[in-house]
C-alpha cells in the first residue's frame, strides 16, 4: 500500500487583502467625493455625454450576459470559455467605469421623477446597487487575483459571493436606467 501525501493549499496571508480592502475603502469614497464636489472638473471641451447613460446600460447588460455565460461554462467544465467570458465581463466593467466617470463628471446627478410606491422601489434598487457596486470592485479584483495566481480553492470560495453580487449590480444598473430614463432632461 502506497501512501501519498495530501495536496496542501498554500497558507493564505490575509494581511495584503486587508490592506487592499482598506485602500479601496478609502479611495472609492474619495473618488466619489471629488467627482461630486467638482462638477465639470473632468469636462473635455466640445465632448457631449448625453449618450453615455445608454452606453452604460448596454455595458451593464452585456456584463450580465457574460457573467451568466461564464457561470454556465464553468458548470460545464469548459474552463477556457469560462475564462473568456470572465475576461469579457472584466473588460466591460473597465469600460463601464470609464463611461460612468466621464458622464458623472459632467452630470453629477439625475432626479427621479416617479411618485408613490415606485419611488421607494427605485431608491431601494439604487441604494443597494451603489453599495454593492462598491463591494463588487474588491470582490472582482480578489476573484481575478486568485484565478491568475492559480489559487483555485480561494477563487471558488470568493467567486460564490462575487458572481451573484456582480450579476445583481449589472442587472439593477439596467433597471435603474430604465426607471430613470424618462426623467432625463
Amino acid at each position: 500500500m502506497t501512501m501519498t501525501s495530501p495536496v496542501l493549499e498554500p497558507e493564505v496571508n490575509y494581511t495584503r487583502y486587508k490592506v487592499i480592502m482598506g485602500v479601496l475603502a478609502a479611495v472609492v469614497p474619495l473618488l466619489v467625493g471629488i467627482l461630486y464636489s467638482f462638477p465639470g472638473a473632468f469636462q473635455i471641451e466640445g465632448v457631449e455625454v448625453k449618450f453615455l447613460p445608454k452606453v452604460i446600460a448596454v455595458l451593464n447588460s452585456l456584463t450580465a450576459v457574460a457573467l451568466v455565460l461564464g457561470y454556465y461554462f464553468i458548470r460545464q467544465k469548459q474552463v477556457n470559455l469560462h475564462r473568456a467570458m470572465m475576461g469579457i465581463a472584466f473588460g466591460l466593467g473597465a469600460v463601464f467605469l470609464l463611461a460612468y466617470v466621464a458622464y458623472h463628471s459632467q452630470v453629477p446627478s439625475t432626479k427621479f421623477g416617479g411618485e408613490g410606491a415606485i419611488r421607494g422601489v427605485y431608491y431601494f434598487l439604487l441604494l443597494t446597487h451603489i453599495l454593492l457596486a462598491i463591494v463588487t470592485v474588491g470582490l472582482v479584483l480578489f476573484t481575478l487575483y486568485f484565478a491568475l495566481t492559480r489559487q483555485f480553492a480561494q477563487h471558488r470560495r470568493i467567486a460564490r459571493w462575487t458572481f451573484p453580487i456582480w450579476l445583481y449590480v449589472s442587472v439593477t444598473g439596467v433597471i435603474v436606467y430604465f426607471m430613470i430614463s424618462p426623467y432625463y432632461t
